[in-house]
This record gives C-alpha cells, structure tokens and sequence, in this order.
C-alpha cells in the first residue's frame, strides 16, 4: 500500500499557522512595534494645493507648542537624493525623497512633519503651522484626446502597442464601437501606511508595511546615500497591501527623517486621508474599442485603445489592453496605449494592474458583440477561444478557459434572457479573467536541528494572503511531518533574499525556492545515511528527533505533493544526533529559482465569473444575489487561503461594477472623497452569495512546484460579469463605470424613449 502523506499536507485546506497570532493581539504590525526607546509620533502638515511652491512657512508656534521634539521641512530636514533618481532605478529603488525642495508636486503632499511626544500633540501643533504655496494650474487628464504620450513600457513588461494579424482581412457583418470609462480607485488596505524608524549610530532599522523587502532596502539605500548593509528593513506582518505598498511611500521616509534628525525612534502612520494622497492609487482610464465578427460569430477585429494619467516624475503606466490581446483569437488585433503627465498622486500597481480595469470594459464590450450578432455570449466566448496566444503564435503552457467556462455555466446554472422586462428583474451575466504568471528569482532557506524541529527563513511578506501558512506546508510535506513541527520567519531583510508580495508571483516564486531546499537537506541528510543504508535510501519522514528511512521506492517522485512511501518494507528509524555531529547543527539549506525555472511559452492563470442579479426598473436599484467562479491556477497550495483570496477579488469586483470612484476637484486637483464615508467599498449588505471552485492542473513549466498565480485572478472578470448582468435583466448597456442608480435609470429612461 502507497500512503501518500504530503498530498495530505500540501494544497489542504488548514487553517492558518499565524491565526492565533492574529486573533489574540499578538502578530505585530508596523505601528506596533517597539524599539527600548518608546518612539515618539510624527504628523503631516498637509499641502492644500495640487502643484507649485512654498513662498511661505513659520514652524515657530508648532515648535513651542507642549510636546514638540521638532517640526521638520524642506529647511531643516536634511539632505536626500531628489525624488524618482537616479533614472536608471526600477521606480521601487529610485529615491523616495519628501521635504527636500520647497516645491509641491501633488495636493496633499507634506509640507512639514511635526514630532511630539504623543500623537494628540502632533496633531494640534500641526494645526500652528502656517505657510503660503504659490500655485500653478494643474494638469489632469480629463479626455481621452488629452493623452498623447506612448509609454515606453507598461506594467508586466508589456510592450505600449500591439498589432497582429491582417488588417485588410474581410471585413465582417457585426460590429461595435464602444468607448468605456473607469475612474480613479485606491487600494485602502485595512491596515494604514505605517513606519516607525531608528538610527543607532550608522545603523537604520525600520519596521514599516511594505510587500517588497529587498527594493524598500534598496530605495532607502538611494534615498538617504546609505550603505545598504548599514539598514534592515522588517515587515513581519503586513495588514493588505494590494500594490500600494509594493514599493516605499512617505511614512517611511518621513520616519528614517525624523529618526535622523532627533537621533530618537520616530513613528508616522498615515490617517485613511492622508492614504488616499500620500500613498499611490489606480488612475482613470478612457478605453476604446472596436470589434467586429461574421455572422458565425467569429471575431474578425479586436481593436482597444487606453489612455490614463501617468503621476508626474515617476515611470508607471498600466496595461488595460493585456486582457485584449490573449483572451480571444481573432483575424486582427491591436492594443495601444497613451498617457498624459498629471499633477497628481502617485499612480501604481492596484490589484491586477492592467486586467481589473481593462476587463471592465473588455468582457462588456464582448457581451456587446455578442447580443448583436444574435449570439449566447457564453457560447460567443467559447466559440473564440485561442488554441496558442492570439498575438505571439506561443503555445500556452496551460489553457483550460474553456473548460471554466463550459462546467462554470453548469454549476451556475447559466441562463441568458436578453429581453428588457419591468418591475424586478433578474439577470445573469459572464466574463472570462485571463492573468499573466511569472517566476521571480526568489530564495528560502531550511533549517533543521537535532531535535528535528524544521525552521524556513525568507523576507518574504504575508500580506494576510498567507505566506507563513503554505511555506509551512511545503516543507511539512517534504519531510511528511506535521505543520507544527515547522517554524516559519519572515519579513525581514537580513533573511535570504525573496521577490516578496505582489503581481501573483509570490507563493509560486518564493515556494519553489522553499521546495529546492527542502530537496537539498533531504539529500544532505540521505549523504549522512550512506554509511549505514549504502544503497537503500528511499523517501525520508520526521518523527520529533527521529528521521524514519524508508527503502528505495522507483515510484517516488521528487516532486513534493506526489511523494509516496513504501509502507510494504518496515522503515529504519535513526536518532538526527546518531547521523550528524551536535556540532553542526543546524543543518541549513538554501534554495534559489530563477527566470530559468520557468518556460518559455505563455503562461497564464485563468477563469470564468458568472453573476446573478435583481435590478428594480422603478429605482434603477441593482442587488447581488449570487457570484460565482470557476479558476485554473496551477497547484492549489492551500485550498482555504486560495479561496479567501479569489472571493476577496470577487468581492472587489463588485465594488469595482457598482460602487468605487475617486471624484476630482478639476480646478485643485483634489479628491473629494479621501475618506471611506463617501469612498464606498463594497459592505456585506452589498454582497450576496459568493462560492468558487478550482480546476486543479499543477503546471510545472510555470513553477517547480506547479503553481501558477492567484490573489490578482479573482478580480479579474468579475466586474464585468455583474455589468453584463444588468444589461442582460435590462438591456441598459452603461459604459461609465460604476454603474449606478442614476446611471441605470437614465439608460432606462432612454430605452422607453426609444
């Protein structure tokens, strides 16, 4: 009999190792950690102007007010390479720079930081601080006309325009010009900015909420002309991130500031306001789009054009057409994209960069097509499918969206009306998610000592997505232990190097690396044992300080989740302290992946969202009643965190579809809704039944252990499927995102007209 006791570990849905931590107070998050001197708190002093220069600023009754250790500004706060240099840095490592120059790039940007020794007293004295900014018209990007700028890369390493195909193919019977807006969004991670610093001597720590450890060490580094031995950078727990805090932001640097200056620890946490200005969000965008097919249904043209705002002095522009270049095949496809320089806040990756967004308005315009060729667009998608990537001709390395969408329909219970009714209505609606994957060099380590404890170390984050959780279950897998026998670090940058949190790369990346060194200590141990079993070492299992050596198995695989045991010949069992001397332990491996553990071809996580909704035609009033999902991502790792993290995107979507939008004062440039009262996130009275399923197909081409990205997939599509159910229980198609209730009694109102 086989038992295979690592599948019994891996991909199972346990709860996570950290839960404890979590629910009784003590994982430590950013704001809460401690130095032997208690830190003192530093404030923003706000700009109330979008873009000019400081003629004005007295500091003087801040500095006298009770408490004040110090008011610091662009006199006084010392020297930093300016900001977004040098240019030949990733915009994660270029400088950070804040209150370095008398001159505001953005509305709410700093103007002063006040420290004191509590946060009621920082708070008045900032309240003292007086000062003047001569102001200059902002520019905004507030038509698509206005973006002129081809971006020299976008985000993921996509290339700004596409074309492919034959343009001058026969021209088709259907077709549709669709033009789709989406404003501005923010991540609002449930967890603030947060930073507190210390210098001891030439010595900079900083616990700070960030994803990615090894460039804020580097961007650091940059920022203030450090050493970068000299600084250590720990983020053990962070509160969601979404992309805001891929990167470094203002708390950061305004803590390493004030730590410089009174020689003290310094904390800055940013309010939900300052959030929303000093950390970056997702800009507006003004999509475009052409498609064409036969009367088949057979898409002919598949032309999307995006133009979004670009933050002034810093690189980033998002992919919205990366969804229209793979999803379907088509006899001629072209994406491009354009950018306007705005004086505005920071603009960076928002979960799913590119897709979120861009499949908004893509799956609604293919619903679009659909309807008009007298189509189901269920059966319109699957019609389309591609069999190699639509633009680059590459095989994929796996590609089951048909199969998401045809046993996705099944399990829905899909059921297309298409017919405009009065009253309540009910819709359903569609839309495929497609989510680039990729493998960032990443590193882990594994340690085991005699007693057989096992110890994983990385700075790789758990940005609540559950990193500490399946870490531990590749290595329990790998040993066939039990996931309490494994101690997991992380967060800190004097652990080996990972690509941290982000881009869905994190747990394939940095748990391939975790696989390979697992796979080296067991060969270290297996080198240990040759003496003793010379030519029966099989598969390896810890018991406590015992490692049970079963014979050689020619059915094993080194893969971890298909391990099998030989349960037919009684295991030998050795005391760890009888094969390796006490001396050296721990015994300690390090595993490393790179680009060259991952294929060539196209890889792609992927997936179908249906939706179920009840709109009143009376009110224009749309309610959720069910989301649904069906996904292909590789090796599942964890089957609960896999789910949290897909329904969390599903859930996002919806606010994407009908409530999230950053509103603009034009003249100021300002938002007018910086706070969660008028920013509306989807609540629970938005959201109705949310259930997914997993198509498991490990991939080993994407990653060595088989997994292929998640955490961005959920999003992905989701929006749009509910989109294309209200048009479905309506026939109000509403191109301005999000779809509200005014938006869709107008479009009723229209349609009774006509």
């Amino acid at each position: 009999m086989k038992i295979d006791i690592a599948k019994n570990v891996l991909g199972k849905p346990i709860s996570r190792v950290d839960g404890i931590l979590k629910v009784t107070g003590q994982a430590r998050y950013a704001a809460e950690q401690q130095f032997d001197e208690k830190p003192l708190i530093g404030w923003l002093v706000s700009s109330d102007t979008a873009i000019g220069e400081i003629t004005k600023l007295s500091t003087d009754k801040a500095e006298s007010a009770e408490g004040v250790h110090a008011v610091l500004s662009y006199k006084n706060a010392g020297p930093l390479k300016p900001f977004s240099k040098p240019a030949s840095e990733s915009r994660f490592t270029q400088s950070r720079a804040v209150l370095n120059e008398p001159h505001i790039r953005h509305f709410g940007a700093p103007v002063a930081l006040v420290i004191a020794d509590t946060l009621e007293q920082a708070r008045y004295a900032a309240s003292l601080v007086e000062y003047s900014i001569e102001a200059k018209t902002p520019d905004l990007l507030l038509s698509p006309d206005q973006a002129t700028n081809v971006p020299d890369s976008l985000d993921g390493g996509f290339e700004a325009d596409v074309e492919s195909g034959n343009s001058d193919h026969d021209k088709n019977a259907v077709s549709v010009d669709a033009d789709y807006t989406t404003p501005s969004q923010i991540s609002a991670a449930m967890e603030p900015h947060a930073t507190i610093a210390n210098f001891d001597g030439d010595k900079l720590t900083v616990y700070t909420s960030v994803q990615i450890i090894a460039s804020a060490v580097e961007a650091l580094a940059v920022t203030f002309e450090l050493d970068a031995e000299n600084i250590e950078v720990k983020s053990p727990f962070v509160g969601g991130g979404f992309g805001s805090k891929l990167g470094l932001h203002y708390d950061a640097v305004l803590a390493c500031l004030g730590a410089r200056y009174l020689k003290r620890p310094v904390k800055v946490v940013l309010s939900r306001r300052q959030v929303f200005y000093n950390s970056p969000h997702r800009g507006n965008s003004f999509q475009s789009m052409q498609l064409s097919c036969n009367r088949e249904g057979l898409l002919g043209d598949i032309t999307h054009h995006s133009a979004m705002p670009r933050a002034k002095g810093y690189g980033f522009a998002e992919a919205t057409g990366a969804g229209a270049r793979v999803t379907y095949r088509a006899e001629h496809i072209k994406s491009t994209h354009r950018i306007k320089d705005a004086d505005i806040p920071l603009i960076d990756s928002t979960r799913s960069p590119g897709d979120a967004i861009g499949s908004l308005a893509f799956e609604s315009a293919i619903d679009e097509l659909a309807l008009k060729a007298g189509i189901d667009p269920l059966t319109f998608r699957i019609k389309n499918l591609p069999q190699v990537h639509p633009v680059s001709g590459k095989r994929f390395t796996t590609h089951r969206l048909g199969d998401c969408l045809q046993e996705g329909a099944q399990k829905f219970g899909w059921q297309h009306k298409a017919a405009p009714k009065k009253g309540k209505v009910i819709g359903h609606g569609v839309a495929s998610a497609m989510r680039m994957n990729v493998l960032v060099p990443s590193a882990a380590s594994i340690s085991i000592d005699s007693a057989g404890k096992l110890v994983v170390r990385s700075d790789m984050t758990d940005i609540g997505t559950g990193s500490y959780t399946i870490l531990a279950q590749i290595a329990a897998g790998a040993f066939h232990t039990q996931v309490d026998n494994v101690d997991v670090q992380l967060g800190d940058s004097s652990l080996p190097t990972s690509c941290g949190s982000g881009g869905s790369f994190g747990a394939a990346s940095t748990g391939s690396a975790l696989m390979k060194a697992c796979e080296l200590l067991k060969q270290s141990l297996k080198k240990a044992l040759e003496k003793k079993l010379p030519n029966s070492i099989g598969e390896l299992a810890l018991e406590g300080d015992t490692l049970v050596v079963y014979v050689q198995d020619t059915h094993t695989s080194s893969e971890i989740e298909s391990s099998k045991l030989d349960t037919h010949t009684e295991p030998q069992r050795f005391l760890l302290s009888e094969l390796i001397d006490e001396s050296d332990f721990p015994l300690t491996e390090i595993g490393e992946v790179s680009e060259d553990d991952t294929a060539e071809d196209e890889q792609y996580s992927c997936g179908a969202h249906f939706a179920e909704v009840e709109v009143d035609t009376y009110t224009g009033e749309v309610r959720l009643k069910r989301q649904y999902g069906i996904f292909s991502a590789g090796k599942i790792l964890n089957e609960k965190t896999a789910s949290s993290q897909i329904k969390g995107g599903m859930v996002w979507g919806a606010g994407y579809a009908l409530t999230e939008a950053i509103h603009y004062h034009t003249d100021s440039a300002s938002f007018i809704n910086p706070d969660f009262g008028e920013y509306h996130i989807a609540v629970n009275r938005d959201i109705a039944d949310v259930t997914l399923d997993f198509l498991e197909t490990p991939d080993y081409e994407a990653s060595p252990i088989g997994a292929k990205g998640i955490g961005e997939l959920g999003i992905t599509g989701a929006g749009a499927a509910i989109a294309n159910a209200i048009a479905d229980a309506t026939g109000v198609r509403i191109r301005e995102f999000p779809i509200t209730m005014d938006k869709v009694m107008e479009g009723l109102m229209s349609q009774r007209e006509n």
